[in-house]
């Protein structure tokens, strides 16, 4: 144990002033931005910097918080892409087997599949024209828990954290 030990001492000792300097940087930003911690595959990146209140646009990186639902509780925050904004039209198209593909404004955003890795039934999200103060959040991997799902399906402004930028 004491071999650990050193090694943190000596770890902590090499890198104390980036460590100090990430913290004074965290309370002086800490009312405007948020550092959040990607911990799944669906997006490249593990590390966002989050801009408190900044509402996202088509294309931009967003958090916002879960409603609940999908083995997830409510308030988990989620990182995902917009892929549709109010007024965008939602269409699902039956690909076999369960497996629903989604389509914003004509353009492939992800297939939906009938049930999770975990053998839980999913149900398939929305379609249509997305309603006034809601987001169509998407990711790239095939397995991203995203609007393709009912318990995201379409995503409520007053949900929104802010537009989120990768940093690593």
């Amino acid at each position: 144990m004491t071999g650990a030990a050193d090694r943190v001492y000596a770890h902590l000792g090499k890198w104390a002033p980036l460590y100090v300097w990430l913290l004074v940087v965290l309370i002086a930003l800490g009312r405007t931005f948020y550092l959040s911690v990607n911990v799944s595959n669906s997006l490249p990146g593990k590390l966002f910097l989050v801009h408190k209140g900044a509402m996202p646009q088509l294309g931009d990186m967003a958090a916002f918080r879960h409603a609940g639902g999908g083995g997830y509780e409510a308030g988990a925050l989620f990182l995902k892409r917009v892929v549709g904004v109010s007024g965008s039209i939602v269409t699902a198209k039956d690909a076999g087997a369960g497996f629903r593909d989604y389509f914003v404004d004509g353009r492939f955003v992800g297939r939906a599949k009938p049930v999770s890795r975990s053998g839980e039934p999913l149900k398939p999200g929305p379609d249509g024209a997305i309603p006034p103060g809601h987001y169509y959040m998407a990711a790239d991997h095939p397995d991203s828990f995203d609007s393709r799902y009912a318990a995201v399906g379409w995503v409520a402004q007053r949900q929104i954290v802010g537009k989120a930028y990768r940093i690593f």
